[in-house]
């Protein structure tokens, strides 16, 4: 048995105006990309593994048509001189939104499809915070997306989408996946799975996965910093065959209702607040260390990374023992490696990229450290970590890399949304400021143009029910 494997993955953020370039892709292919954890899983059990590409980037704004258009004909070009395979298995995200084209899934499962016909099965692995096309699951045969958020099962899904794929092969008949979106369009941060209502509703999963006739389940959040028309919530349910295909459409309608009827209880897992009033509560704690995520600069949902805000709130304040992790500013990094350790500079900071959230402020300080990818400017009281490429903080060893110890320090901002594991795992507190920027959490403040309306929370007093299957 012959299965291909590859994939093109971004995360795309349509409010932050600065297009993604093929230079911001990280390529695996060959004897790397047999490394993965689903290619390990196909080999063991007895699978000729065809390795194409993996391409993803950090989520950023929309990928750049030609970008896309490079990367695709790289993996179909592979796909085309691989001759006959049994099936497919693409590594996807599910918001990769591509210039001119839309949807970056749909267009290449379209094209994987049309090379291969119809007899090869196709698998594809998804994020949770994918915001997806219905028409998408008329050209793969098994979508599944993780199933926590914070993620933690990334590599669990892949080896399950893997899974999945060899099952339906050995089985011979093709699956069918059906999906149902819940007019829903929330910020990740108000659904993390380990938390009410969402827990229950992940929980669910597993007991709709049990049913008869059906392969797997996945419920998406979506993306919501996305303005497109397939941007909100999707229930997804797949078929072992045709003759479920109702069944797995009841299902999924049954969990799209589910997330529908509860979409006013989700809520932040922790404290919010303004900036100042974040500062303030970290400031009268008398544990520490304080993280704090600046969660309209998230860098981990496709904002710019750069606005100096917190900085100058903490300067206003004059807060003592803080660590601003980080702001993407490469020619601040120039200046200060140039200048070297131990120099005292006035600098300007940040507002370079988002100049509609945010500006620069100018800062008296001294460098302190200099690391491979930035450096360590201290202001009065508080240390920025200034990178030259767009780093999320998401453990202790990010800090610790530009020399700071975060446990030993009182307040730590974050470029995030919710804490990831690591972190969470040593904050004696956390809180969320509810800052400006490209993924701002208050998502009926930003002007979308393109999602399909009504939808909650952009839009309060409709009604909604599942459509009848076509």
């Amino acid at each position: 048995m012959r299965i291909a494997i590859g994939g093109i993955s971004h995360e795309s953020n349509t409010f932050n105006p600065i297009p993604t370039g093929i230079e911001s892709f990280k390529i695996v292919e060959g004897k790397n990309l047999l490394r993965d954890e689903a290619a390990r899983f196909l080999t063991e059990n007895g699978v000729d593994v065809i390795p194409l590409i993996s391409a993803g980037a950090p989520p950023s704004g929309i990928v750049k048509k030609e970008a896309y258009l490079k990367l695709k004909a790289d993996l179909l070009g592979r796909l085309e001189a691989a001759a006959k395979i049994d099936g497919v298995y693409l590594i996807l995200h599910g918001a990769l939104e591509v210039e001119g084209i839309g949807s970056g899934e749909l267009d290449l499962v379209k094209d994987v499809k049309e090379i291969v016909g119809e007899q090869p099965h196709i698998s594809a692995s998804l994020d949770l915070h994918g915001n997806l096309d219905a028409e998408l699951a008329k050209k793969a045969d098994i979508l599944t997306a993780y199933r926590t958020a914070p993620h933690r099962d990334a590599a669990e899904t892949r080896v399950r989408a893997a899974s999945l794929l060899l099952k339906s092969l050995r089985k011979g008949a093709p699956p069918v996946s059906v999906i149902v979106n819940p007019p829903v369009l929330l910020p990740g941060e108000l659904v993390v799975t380990d938390v009410e209502p969402a827990s229950s509703l992940y929980r669910s999963l597993k007991k709709i996965d049990s049913q008869t006739g059906i392969l797997n389940s996945s419920m998406l959040v979506g993306m919501a910093w996305a303005d497109t028309p397939n941007s909100g919530a999707s229930a997804l349910v797949v078929a072992e065959e045709d003759r479920y295909v109702d069944r797995a459409y009841e299902l999924a309608c049954e969990l799209a209702e589910a997330y529908w009827d509860r979409r006013e209880d989700f809520h932040y897992e922790v404290e919010v607040g303004s900036i100042d009033e974040t500062i303030r509560m970290a400031e009268k704690s008398s544990k520490k260390p304080v993280f704090i995520s600046d969660s309209g600069d998230n860098v981990t949902a496709g904002a710019s990374g750069d606005t100096p805000l917190f900085v100058e709130r903490l300067l206003a304040v004059g807060a003592t023992d803080a660590v601003v992790g980080g702001i993407l500013d490469p020619p601040a990094v120039k200046l200060c490696t140039e200048v070297g350790v131990g120099r005292r500079l006035r600098i300007t900071v940040g507002g370079k990229l988002d100049r509609v959230n945010g500006y620069p402020i100018e800062v008296d300080g001294k460098v302190m450290n200099i690391a491979k990818d930035g450096v360590v400017f201290r202001t009065d009281g508080i240390d920025i970590i200034l990178t030259s490429h767009h780093h999320a903080f998401i453990s202790p060893e990010n800090f610790r890399m530009y020399g700071i110890e975060p446990l030993t320090r009182k307040i730590l901002v974050v470029k995030l949304g919710y804490l990831f594991p690591d972190l969470k795992k040593v904050a004696a507190l956390e809180l969320m400021a509810l800052s400006p920027g490209y993924t701002n959490l208050a998502v009926d403040r930003l002007s979308y143009d393109r999602v399909r309306r009504p939808i909650f929370p952009l839009d309060k007093d409709f009604c909604w029910e599942p459509p009848s299957r076509d």
